[in-house]
């Protein structure tokens, strides 16, 4: 079906002159099911943002228009990209996550379920506690039972629409669990999902899963949301799950005008659950799929993007595409070796210090990408001697804070009393003598009678089991019933300052004068203001109830601090958060076997296949230079242990790497990366020899066991050009001395390792 002035003329459409041929062809296909394979900096977002522009500007109602992402961040980009070609008709857009455009129509629709429209959301930390009581009530040893492993087996089931009547009647997961010992799982399952269900409070699982459940079970709210959107687009297909595509596909079902944007190639997230199959078998969901391939990228120079290609393609599954660039060659792609990870890490350091003073890069122009968090201790003690500014990218939230959330859960007690972790919380704190004993009989009372504990709490002195406490516990009601009265007169900051004021939480704060004390004030009165912010936007058209605040508190998970444009710092973060970001000069570290990839990845070739797309991933995050670093030796559980490269390293063409700092060049080891050459002739063919083994070979080269016999020299007399040779860098020469008495440093020049800085005293070396 055509809508008026469906194809309006070229003049008219001046935001199409900046896309290539690829790129507007994905644009002005707008009608049928739609498949845009987007290669790595090739402009998706742009492609994104004016198709949506071009549908609204053709004519298309842009409240029919569905747009789904899995960031916050990147729908506020592509809106205001949006709004800058047409205008405020971009505000009327359903685009958002996932989770917020799903909430957004269960709070429409969540009766027709059984909740109340105010119905909590729970975040990670309100499902771990409610597991632990839930646990704890049973008689489980939560050691078994841990919250954080239940949980994310509670959530892949969601994620697969698995619930728990389901779970438990299916055999082969009982004897799982029995051979995991944790037979009890699906009752904590059972019981959580009443909890939840009981207290008015959704999971972000359940977010997703009683969307599906709407649309699956009442034809006329499915009739009705199919009807309304007649275009719908999907960011990052291949990072959905499978409760995800259901809903997608559902929707899409009368109209079938879906347009799926994603990269097969950047499919990460499987241990979230997302189903790369998703993206892989778009085709068989719909034959008759027109599919667009965006493969010029933007970013990257002509060696990383070779670079990458040359990796990806060990992948047996994937679509076939063969991206490319216009931009510089670049330099080629330094492989660094180190001895340790200490060693590792002062290098990393010591090269964006010289980067930045040679060639005046701001400190935000350099990332440093690890596999596990853990790495990052090394590379944040080697900033801070190096006197860089840095930050750990999506470190703790501002949301997360202690104090930030004993706040908020006053105040989701005032919107929803039924919302039992908020009230478990904060019931004594501050303290009011409403211990862990009273708190337990309130949870038993709740259980036994079939009602929430704040009906047990609202009624105390009905219930004689508690005691000489039931009048502390009512008093706690009463103020409660206070702040729920005054939320019918006043906006979210007027009622959330008074609750801070009259629970004394704000007194308790600024009374601890420790410097954790000031931080945990400081963040709470931030909060206050962010409160005071969104009572007075003007531009935003959300009722200004603390409902709707609470709602976008639960849904937004960037640390505002952290994603500050304004801070000039370097970023240190994992790979899995550095996707969808870009810079000039990029360090991937710890390309290590069983580090990377990982030891639990190399028992299957999917697993493996996701770690080389992690890779891939890293890789195509630089745009002018990119090194590549791995260590000889990590500690582990207290011990130095033996490192072996990455066979990721190998498997990336030597054309395109530079691996003089890996040590490769010295004894002809060199001979495969820049010897003679046959021309094109030899194009495609197996290179003889292996980076890999090249790599080890001169680590046990240049690093030969430790002689017991070596006897250290008197180095007293040391003087520059001196030959030296030390216990276990081998051979050397020395360049500079510095220093006096016991401060004494050389710096020597080793054969095998190049230039290290040695303390004389310490030092296991003689003179030649």
């Amino acid at each position: 079906m055509h809508w008026p002035d469906q194809h309006p003329r070229h003049d008219q459409t001046p935001y199409l002159d900046k896309l290539n041929d690829a790129q507007k062809e994905a644009v002005l296909n707008t009608e049928g099911p739609v498949m845009i394979i987007a290669g790595a900096g090739s402009g998706k977002t742009r492609v994104l943002t004016v198709r949506m522009a071009h549908l609204i500007h053709s004519g298309a109602d842009p409240f029919s228009i569905l747009a789904l992402t899995f960031t916050n961040k990147a729908a506020r980009e592509m809106r205001n990209r949006i709004e800058n070609l047409v205008g405020p008709a971009a505000k009327s857009l359903w685009m958002g996550t996932f989770h917020s455009v799903f909430a957004r129509i269960l709070r429409l629709e969540a009766d027709r379920l059984g909740y109340p429209k105010n119905f909590t959301i729970y975040d990670t930390d309100d499902s771990k506690s409610l597991i632990k009581s839930i646990t704890k009530e049973l008689g489980l040893d939560d050691k078994v039972y841990k919250p954080s492993l239940v949980l994310g087996r509670i959530s892949m089931c969601k994620n697969n629409l698995i619930d728990s009547r389901s779970y438990s009647e299916n055999e082969e997961n009982l004897l799982q669990d029995k051979n995991a010992n944790r037979n009890k799982f699906y009752q904590i399952f059972q019981v959580y999902t009443e909890r939840c269900f009981r207290a008015g409070a959704m999971d972000f699982d359940d977010i997703l899963v009683n969307t599906y459940k709407l649309l699956r079970d009442h034809i006329d709210i499915c009739n009705k949301w199919q009807h309304k959107f007649r275009f719908i687009m999907v960011d990052e297909y291949q990072d959905t799950n499978h409760v995800q595509y259901m809903i997608t596909k559902r929707l899409a079902a009368v109209h079938q005008n879906i347009a799926v944007v994603g990269d097969d190639a950047q499919s990460i997230y499987a241990f979230r659950g997302a189903n790369i199959q998703n993206i892989l078998n778009f085709s068989k969901d719909y034959p008759d799929v027109k599919v667009f391939k965006l493969e010029q990228n933007y970013r990257s120079t002509k060696n990383i993007v070779s670079a990458a290609g040359s990796l990806i393609k060990h992948n047996k599954k994937q679509l076939d595409k063969e991206v490319w660039t216009q931009n510089d060659t670049g330099e080629k792609i330094r492989v660094v070796r180190s001895i340790t990870e200490a060693e590792e890490a002062r290098f990393v350091a010591q090269s964006i210090f010289e980067e930045k003073n040679t060639a005046h890069y701001p400190n935000k122009a350099f990332a440093v990408l690890y596999r596990t968090n853990s790495q990052s201790r090394a590379f944040e003690e080697a900033m801070r001697k190096n006197g860089i500014d840095y930050r750990i990218y999506g470190g703790t939230s501002f949301y997360q804070r202690k104090e930030i959330k004993d706040l908020l859960a006053y105040l989701r007690l005032v919107i929803n009393p039924g919302d039992e972790e908020a009230l478990k919380r904060i019931i004594n704190y501050p303290a009011r003598q409403i211990g862990d004993t009273t708190v337990n009989k309130l949870v038993f009372l709740a259980t036994q009678s079939s009602r929430t504990i704040w009906e047990i709490v609202a009624n105390a002195r009905r219930f004689p089991e508690l005691g000489t406490a039931a009048v502390r516990v009512e008093n706690f009601a009463m103020m409660v019933q206070g702040f729920m009265g005054m939320a019918k007169t006043h906006n979210a900051y007027d009622l959330a300052m008074h609750i801070a004021r009259q629970t004394t939480l704000l007194k308790t704060l600024y009374d601890d004068k420790t410097v954790e004390g000031v931080s945990r004030y400081e963040n709470t009165v931030e909060l206050l203001n962010g409160i005071k912010e969104f009572t007075e936007d003007d531009e935003s058209e959300v009722e200004k109830s603390l409902a709707n605040f609470l709602e976008e508190v639960a849904l937004y998970t960037d640390d505002p601090k952290n994603n500050d444009p304004n801070r000039d710092c370097v970023s240190l973060m994992t790979i899995h958060q550095a996707k969808g970001l870009e810079f000039p000069h990029v360090y991937v570290v710890g390309l290590e076997e069983n580090l990377f990839p990982s030891q639990m990845a190399l028992t299957s070739r999917q697993d493996l296949e996701e770690e080389r797309r992690l890779f891939y991933v890293a890789i195509t995050r630089a745009e002018k230079k990119l090194n590549l670093t791995f260590a000889t030796s990590r500690f582990r559980y207290g011990n130095l242990m033996p490192c072996e490269p990455s066979r990721f390293i190998e498997e990336i063409d030597n054309e395109f790497l530079d691996m003089n700092l890996a040590g490769l060049k010295n004894e002809g080891m060199f001979q495969r990366f820049n010897g003679p050459s046959n021309g094109d002739k030899d194009r495609g063919k197996p290179k003889t020899g292996s980076v890999l083994k090249q790599i080890q070979k001169t680590t046990s080269a240049s690093l030969p066991p430790v002689d017991p016999n070596f006897q250290e020299g008197d180095l007293g007399a040391l003087k520059v050009g001196d030959k030296v040779q030390h216990q276990r860098f081998g051979f050397g020469m020395v360049k500079e001395m510095e220093g006096d008495g016991s401060n004494k440093k050389a710096t020597v020049t080793f054969e095998a390792l190049g230039e290290k800085k040695l303390v004389l005293k310490f030092a296991k070396m003689r003179i030649v």
